[in-house]
């Protein structure tokens, strides 16, 4: 899940600072305190799951 957290994070960065909502990826802005984060839950759950079947993979 850190694999798929880490992916998130920076392709949801990188669109949601240009202001795409990345159509099915839903970047959504959220509002930390002061900081704006951007996430999206549909590629965190299919970037989870693709390091989860190469960790499988592996064995």
């Amino acid at each position: 899940m850190v694999f798929g957290a880490i992916v998130t994070g920076c392709v949801a960065l990188v669109l949601g600072s240009q202001g795409a909502t990345g159509g099915r990826l839903g970047v959504e802005a959220l509002e930390v305190g002061d900081y704006r984060m951007f996430w999206s839950w549909p590629m965190f759950v299919s970037g989870s799951g693709l390091f989860w079947g190469l960790t499988l993979l592996q064995r």
